[in-house]
């Protein structure tokens, strides 16, 4: 009996099924706007919403129509050195790029959200080049422009992941060099200003700096307070 037993779980596992990997073709966005017409077709991504220091950091990107560049994915799921070598392929094959920044103090008194979406806004309207329409991840822009907002565009538009590596790259730039440097001690070039239990013992320790975004520290600050 348990040799049958162990035939039968033989043929159970035979006969399961493979996973079947789904090819996703990051293009397809793009190809409908293409054929509506719509050459110039921007990608738009954020980075940095989550964070406790530092700016919000938005890209758009323009990329040639027809072009694609092999990698292209949401900038969270590719290695730090991946992320490099895509964004020299994307800056050197692209239309245009552009950057939009804003501030902590910017970031406090609009809340997060509409900062982010004014990054966004921002990015768009530095173009070189005009785009004819928007692919944007999550997020509708205040511009005179036809758009869709993706949900996780970033994974399935290759202009809006074109987007989110430009700006993930730009932004841990900035936690590497200019910040970590002005900024020493909170350890801004390791977690990049995301609230990971160091930087919150960091904050405690060395106080709340003026590129912490007080309004996601509210609770902290009152704890650094009865420290002092």
């Amino acid at each position: 009996m348990p040799r049958a037993k162990k035939s039968e779980e033989t043929i159970k596992a035979a006969t399961k099924p493979k996973k079947i990997k789904v090819e996703i073709d990051r293009l397809l966005l793009e190809k409908e706007l293409w054929a509506e017409g719509f050459a110039h077709i921007a990608g738009v991504d954020e980075v940095g919403r989550g964070c406790m220091f530092g700016d919000v950091v938005a890209a758009a990107v323009i990329l040639p129509t027809g072009l694609k560049i092999e990698g292209i994915d949401d900038s969270k799921k590719l290695s730090e050195k991946k992320r490099d070598e895509l964004y020299d392929i994307i800056l050197r094959e692209a239309v245009a790029v552009s950057v939009g920044r804003v501030d902590p103090k910017t970031i406090d008194r609009i809340n997060i959200k509409q900062a982010s979406r004014l990054a966004m806004k921002m990015a768009v309207e530095a173009l070189t080049e005009q785009p004819d329409a928007l692919l944007v991840d999550a997020e509708t822009i205040q511009v005179d422009l036809p758009q869709r907002a993706i949900i996780k565009g970033d994974s399935l538009s290759q202009s809006i992941g074109a987007a989110s590596i430009v700006a993930k790259v730009t932004r841990d730039r900035l936690c590497a060099g200019e910040w970590e440097q002005d900024y020493p001690g909170y350890g801004i070039a390791v977690h990049k200003g995301y609230g990971t239990a160091v930087h919150r013992e960091k904050i405690l320790e060395l106080g709340i700096s003026d590129l912490h975004r007080h309004s996601f520290l509210v609770k902290m600050k009152a704890e650094h307070e009865e420290l002092r």
